[in-house]
């Protein structure tokens, strides 16, 4: 009996930009794009994930690829509903499978409403009981800080929708600031900044793209140029321009400032005693954002802090929940829980 509840319980980091799916004993068995193709007439799920993301932005008016989170919380129920279905039936081979327990990673400056949607969905997509971890105290389970301990641990999470900055210490969020300012705005940056600056028009993965290669938040001792492709907005003609590192940079400025900004204000809220310990040990960032280069050097920059890159920013948000999965009775109380009615 005890072997068949094993392979049940999940968490789920629930995220704007990616979903993972950490399955008890197993691991991150499940990394893929939000995203939800549906047939516009028939309201069906053609796609999901990965084949998803491929049709952002090229698709025929029968079919519409979306994105069912928006700023870190549901924007549309439904789609969001069948995609969590999707991703926990494709972790379950075995259709027969008993109802799981879930863990789902939400924002920290989430309201009741928007929490109660996400367990709503949980529980719509299947499963037995749903709990609720913030997103800042599951990154900083995942990155192996310390949290039940009486030191100050401060976690910066920059995702696709939300920045989630926190400090935590004895197992509990001391302060915390979500700001919605995240990876989709500094795609979004790009896309103004080459609209305004070259009359180009770029689309969502492009801009994605041209931030994971050229992106930076800090000079560089390199920094190479890119030719990057758009419709021209005067002649409606595709076009290709080169484009250098430091302008994207200048591109960014504004989405990075308020991330450094966020981490100011929060440690500006951070009772003394802990910003001492976070002067020792420094914060750590996690998340896809946490990938732009010289983010970390810009924050030490600008905080006079040390600042630390988690080991796999990517996962550490599902690791840290399904951490919550493994060791479920002894880190209960991390948990946001309330009974189902």
């Amino acid at each position: 009996m005890a072997n068949s509840i094993i392979g049940r319980d999940m968490a789920v980091d629930l995220g704007t930009a990616n979903t993972l799916v950490y399955v008890r004993g197993k691991g991150v068995l499940l990394d893929e794009p939000s995203v939800v193709a549906m047939s516009s007439t028939t309201g069906e799920v053609l796609a999901v994930g990965h084949e998803a993301k491929r049709m952002i932005g090229r698709t025929p008016d029968s079919i519409s690829a979306i994105r069912p989170l928006k700023d870190g919380v549901i924007a549309d129920f439904d789609a969001c509903e069948q995609m969590l279905r999707w991703f926990i039936q494709q972790v379950h081979r075995r259709r027969y499978f008993a109802k799981p327990r879930l863990v789902i990673c939400v924002p920290s400056g989430i309201t009741a409403v928007e929490q109660r949607a996400v367990k709503e969905a949980g529980y719509q997509a299947g499963a037995r009981r749903v709990y609720i971890i913030e997103e800042p105290m599951a990154a900083a389970i995942g990155a192996n800080l310390p949290v039940h301990e009486a030191t100050g641990n401060m976690v910066v999470d920059i995702g696709g929708g939300t920045t989630e900055v926190a400090v935590i210490s004895l197992g509990g969020v001391v302060t915390s600031l979500s700001i919605r300012t995240a990876g989709d705005d500094l795609d979004q940056a790009i896309v103004g900044w080459m609209k305004k600056e070259y009359s180009l028009m770029l689309g969502e993965r492009t801009a994605e793209e041209v931030k994971t290669t050229l992106g930076s938040a800090f000079p560089l001792p390199h920094e190479p140029m890119a030719e990057v492709r758009g419709r021209d907005m005067v002649s409606g003609l595709p076009r290709t321009v080169e484009v250098s590192t430091a302008e994207i940079r200048q591109a960014l400025e504004e989405p990075v400032h308020a991330i450094v900004d966020a981490v100011r204000a929060t440690l500006d809220q951070t009772p003394p005693e802990l910003a001492g310990d976070i002067m020792d040990r420094g914060l750590v960032l996690t998340g896809g954002g946490a990938l732009l280069r010289g983010l970390d050097e810009r924050i030490r920059h600008e905080t006079g802090m040390p600042v630390h890159l988690a080991e796999d920013p990517l996962t550490s948000v599902a690791l840290g929940a399904g951490k919550c999965v493994e060791e479920f009775e002894a880190l209960q109380q991390v948990l946001v829980a309330d009974r189902r009615r």
